[in-house]
């Protein structure tokens, strides 16, 4: 009788399937008897289809990195997207389309930042495929195969070697049943499993085959539960966003009551609220408030910082690097520790033959075991070898002169395998194995063959000390029956393996050393292990410590854990939530951390981190909390994330000074003309073309060209005190030049219009000169450039009219450039007095 939904349902919760009726499968065959479990003949078809209609199927959400509907919203609805939008309908309601020029801004950081994320999301999306290979199961006592995501709660799904582990379950059946668990664990080491103990979805089978019956899929797996966390989209802390941020909330504090002051001026000036109404002068009056709020936003920072971004993420992609979104690029250049696993970051992964001692006393026993390098040969390329077996066809190549007579396969449980030959160059029976399998006891007498044993025990525990893996080839009387060793069994050769370090790690760490960036190694793996792997890329030899810790031996306490994490470098046996932990535990000491991982167990951590990132192979759900993936998996393209970075951040802060002067004058020219009733001098066509010249274009390219820099805190606070007293001498200079073409001269006010216009960018552009220094020809150029466009706004007949000016008398051009120079000067003056205070 099939379970009801409710007993399907109870099932679920508590992780254990119902009992089926059913035979078994699958008998092993070869090797010792297998340590099983009654094995069940799986579902029938109504019971499959009891448990999809009660929505038990392997069904899980698949996503990779944000919507594109997450990714649109993060870049249109934005403050300065608000203020800048309201202010451009209005224009448009009141028929000024010429002066929507300050829009192109607005709507290129818009346009550029969403299509450079979308790119970035479905590379990524694409990197991410899960494997989706058939799965076997048993239903009605026959293996079929079937899709993932048609596995059903209680399907018995049979694994064999290469298989991936679809979902989680209890083992039925196990003949000599290896699990790689690493990517959920951090532990490299294969885990024997046997009936009755659970296996969990994202690991996979290195050796051996069984069955298991699913008791959690879907969204319910320990995958799924251990990425639920790291689902939800954080975006990166970024220095030059939360920058831009702050100057924000300052404007939009500022902002009403600035309106509302310059409003009233702009309707004092018209002859008064009621005669502006009456007249329709009040639509100047709004034109000249928008063009005195939109001149204080720096769109054109926020423009340039995402395309300066989108520039070192293109040059990144070009060398494999795979930005999520755009401030990655910054916040590594930022970053003072960086975090990594052991496996597939230091190490490529996998297991590579080391060295070979042969053990011999004597002549004799040299003789005793002659061709064991054959034999090693034919281990190495069995079908069945297990990863360390299948390392020794590296080494050796030239097989046995013929097939063996018998073989017992590698099982974890026994710890070795077992192969004979019947004559030839490699007669006899030989074992492989662990040490401690092999060896059995310590020796205690002085015969041969305990002496040969003493020496391959010496030999072993040089190798672990020295983080190397050992096992030994032996000779024995026979080939192993049932699993039992023969009385005599004579060491034979001692082999060495180690985990290969990668090419570029020594070097890759030695930069961030350099570079004055902790580092730390969070591995599951063994701390022995993990230390060596450590040492043999260089850590130690700089300052940093390669003494292991075990970190199940540290304290939970937040403040004692920070401690224990900021003072030592290399830890073993580290879990997913204690990763997270120790990210966070340095975050809560200042640090700006990255972290690298390449598994499920690296995902929370990573999430943590204010940068994760995830190597190329990584887990999908590591994949998709990441902010950085390298795609071919090479540590060594991190330091050209840095030097872009770093690029980015010492060419805004160069340029935002240009853009912070801006804010700062034009604040002080809406209060100042506001307060005085005066017309505010400047349209928004006027203020769109002062911008291009002494902001827009040159910024654009100096924001683009190599700057090695190193990165400085506190940004915001430099640009501030730079562009401060830019500003404070630009705003006096134009309503000082106002103020003489108003009471001084009989000059119109278009004329007025035209000397304020020249004033501020003749001023300003000696604002850029200052940025752009050293002064290179190139940049001579540049700057001349801008000058030469500022005369031709104010001499070509075509220009004067678009920008709706008249050019002023021979007079107040000359008082017009006067107040620039004196505005030049204090600028000059401010900043070399700050540039001698910033040092």
């Amino acid at each position: 009788m099939a379970p009801t939904e409710d007993q399907l349902r109870a099932s679920a919760a508590t992780g254990s399937g119902p009992p089926s009726a059913g035979g078994s499968w699958g008998a092993g065959t070869g090797g010792p008897p297998s340590r099983s479990a009654p094995e069940s003949g799986g579902l029938d078809d109504a019971a499959v289809e009891v448990r999809r209609a009660a929505g038990l199927v392997n069904t899980q959400e698949q996503r990779t990195s944000r919507t594109v509907w997450q990714i649109a919203t993060t870049h249109l609805f934005t403050i300065f997207n608000l203020i800048l939008g309201l202010s451009g309908l209005t224009l448009v309601l009141l028929g000024r389309w010429l002066d929507l020029m300050f829009l192109a801004a607005a709507i290129g950081n818009t346009v550029l930042g969403f299509a450079q994320e979308l790119q970035s999301k479905r590379r990524l999306d694409r990197l991410a495929v899960l494997k989706r290979d058939p799965v076997r199961v048993v239903r009605s006592g026959a293996a079929v195969e079937v899709p993932p995501h048609e596995v059903v709660m209680d399907d018995v799904v049979l694994v064999r070697r290469g298989d991936q582990v679809p979902v989680d379950g209890t083992v039925l059946r196990a003949d000599d049943l290896d699990v790689d668990e690493s990517l959920l664990t951090g532990e490299s080491e294969p885990v024997p499993k046997q009936p009755g103990e659970t296996v969990l979805s994202g690991s996979s089978v290195v050796s051996g085959s069984g069955s298991f019956r699913a008791t959690a899929l879907g969204n319910g797996s320990h995958a799924a539960r251990l990425t639920a966390q790291a689902k939800r989209f954080t975006p990166v802390s970024s220095e030059l966003r939360a920058a831009l941020n702050r100057v924000v909330r300052w404007i939009t504090i500022a902002l009403g009551p600035m309106i509302a002051i310059v409003l009233n001026g702009q309707m004092q000036a018209a002859g008064g609220w009621s005669a502006a109404l009456a007249s329709g002068a009040w639509r100047d009056a709004v034109v000249a408030a928008i063009a005195s709020v939109t001149i204080m936003i720096p769109q054109g920072l926020a423009l340039l910082t995402t395309v300066s971004f989108a520039v070192a993420t293109v040059r990144l992609a070009k060398g494999e690097v795979l930005i999520e979104e755009l401030a990655a690029v910054e916040v590594l250049a930022r970053v003072d520790v960086v975090c990594f696993d052991k496996t597939g970051t230091l190490t490529e992964g996998g297991i590579h033959f080391e060295s070979a001692v042969p053990l011999a006393a004597n002549a004799e026993d040299a003789l005793a075991v002659a061709g064991w390098e054959r034999v090693l040969a034919w281990i190495g390329t069995d079908e069945e070898a297990n990863p360390t077996a299948a390392a020794l066809a590296e080494a050796f190549t030239e097989r046995p002169d013929r097939e063996p007579s018998g073989t017992v396969a590698f099982s974890s449980g026994r710890r070795w395998s077992a192969v004979a030959f019947e004559g030839g160059t490699a007669d006899g029976a030989w074992l492989l194995g662990a040490p401690e399998a092999l060896l059995g006891d310590a020796p205690r007498t002085s015969a041969p063959s305990d002496q040969l044993r003493t020496q391959a025990r010496k030999l072993c525990a040089e190798a672990s000390d020295s983080g190397l893996r050992a096992i030994v080839l032996c000779r024995a009387g026979w080939l192993p029956r049932d699993g039992e060793l023969a009385a005599e069994v004579r060491p034979a050769v001692v082999l060495t393996f180690r985990e290969r370090l990668r090419p570029d790690a020594a070097a890759t760490l030695a930069y961030f050393r350099e570079q004055g960036v902790a580092l730390k190694v969070l591995s599951g793996d063994s701390p022995r292990t993990v230390a060596s792997a450590a040492r043999a890329a260089g850590m130690g030899a700089g300052g940093d410590s390669a003494e292991p810790v075990d970190a199940r031996t540290l304290p939970e306490d937040p403040t004692e854990l920070a401690a224990a994490v900021e003072r030592h470098s290399v830890f073993g046996r580290v879990g997913p939530q204690q990763k997270k932990a120790m990210v966070e535990a340095l975050q809560s000491r200042g640090h700006v951390v990255a972290m690298t991982g390449d598994g499920v167990n690296d995902a929370l951590a990573l999430k943590a981190a204010d940068l994760g990132i995830a190597m190329g192979n990584a887990a999908p759900a590591t994949k998709a909390v990441a902010r950085l993936v390298l795609v071919d998996g090479r540590f060594s393209r991190l330091p050209a994330v840095v030097a872009e970075g770093r690029r980015v951040i010492a060419n805004i802060e160069r340029v935002s000074q240009l853009f912070l002067t801006k804010t700062i004058y034009a604040f002080l020219l809406g209060v100042g003309f506001g307060a005085m009733t005066w017309a505010f001098p400047f349209l928004p066509r006027q203020l769109s073309t002062a911008d291009f010249l002494m902001i827009g274009f040159p910024a654009a390219v100096l924001a683009l060209v190599p700057n090695t820099r190193r990165y400085v805190p506190g940004f915001l606070r430099r640009a501030v005190l730079t562009a401060l007293p830019s500003g404070l001498a630009m705003a006096a200079a134009i309503l000082g030049v106002y103020a003489y073409g108003r009471w001084g001269t009989d000059a119109s006010q278009e004329q007025i219009e035209a000397a304020a216009f020249l004033t501020l960018t003749a001023s300003g552009l000696w604002v850029l000169a200052i940025a752009a220094r050293p002064l290179t020809r190139w940049r001579v150029l540049l700057v001349g450039s801008m000058y030469a466009g500022m005369a031709a706004v104010l001499l070509v007949p075509v220009s004067l009219a678009y920008h709706q000016l008249t050019a002023p008398a021979p007079a107040l051009t000359v008082a017009a450039l006067a107040f620039a120079a004196g505005a030049c000067v204090l600028i000059e003056t401010a900043h070399q007095v700050l540039r001698r205070r910033l040092r």
